[in-house]
């Protein structure tokens, strides 16, 4: 069964080439040209991913994205953001509020259709060889992409669990902020490095009471500290 993709964008040029390009590319592609009517297709169809233009009528594209991952039935959709090059805050309020990946007009179609193909694989294969890990009040389920943190689903991204299977990988050691975006991401972002730090920051606070078990390393970057360091 073909992937099903929401667009969201306002500009009718760029709704048509997204468009064109994702049923080229064998996806189910649904449009909407604003934020409102954008949301309600998210929360009626259930996509695999969205595509989200930050600058929109009405109801901002962070507006959308702060209703869709705040939503129980749709947070685990991902979402690719689509920006202008000097759009750096919304880029990262985007970030904050849950978003996985983005894009910056003007795009080529060939990089956005990488990016999507790469947020949509789950790329279990640097995720742990064991399919249940627990650690306390931790247990992860890798085959599911489930976190429970005490016993309740901490509703991660497919970034954020991702980056969470990198961290517990490679419990104790340090990975610098370049091995996690090109691990956890699957690919190099133009040198955001702070994407890095608003998924940490973001998986931190899901994480509750076991926040501290991510270590920021000064300089360097981060790591999960091993069972025998944990206060």
């Amino acid at each position: 069964m073909a992937h099903k993709i929401v667009v969201i964008e306002d500009e009718p040029d760029i709704a048509n080439l997204l468009a064109f390009h994702l049923k080229s590319g064998g996806y189910d592609c649904f449009v909407a040209r604003d934020g409102k009517k954008g949301l309600q297709l998210v929360q009626s169809e259930r996509p695999d991913l969205v595509l989200l233009d930050l600058m929109l009528p009405g109801m901002s594209g962070t507006d959308v994205c702060k209703a869709v991952k705040g939503s129980p039935e749709c947070a685990h959709i991902p979402i690719i953001m689509l920006t202008a090059r000097g759009d750096e805050v919304d880029r990262i309020l985007g970030f904050e509020l849950g978003a996985d990946d983005y894009v910056i007009k003007p795009f080529s179609p060939r990089e956005l259709m990488l990016r999507i193909k790469t947020v949509l694989r789950r790329n279990v294969n640097i995720l742990p060889k064991v399919a249940h890990w627990q650690r306390e009040g931790l247990a992860a389920d890798f085959e599911a992409y489930t976190l429970l943190v005490d016993g309740v689903d901490a509703h991660l991204t497919p970034t954020e669990f991702n980056l969470f299977g990198e961290f517990v990988r490679n419990e104790g050691k340090v990975l610098s902020r370049e091995q996690l975006l090109s691990n956890a991401w699957g690919y190099e972002f133009e040198g955001y490095s702070r994407t890095v730090d608003t998924h940490v920051r973001r998986l931190r606070k899901k994480l509750g009471p076991y926040a501290d078990w991510l270590e920021t390393v000064r300089g360097i970057g981060y790591r999960m500290k091993r069972e025998n360091q944990v206060d």
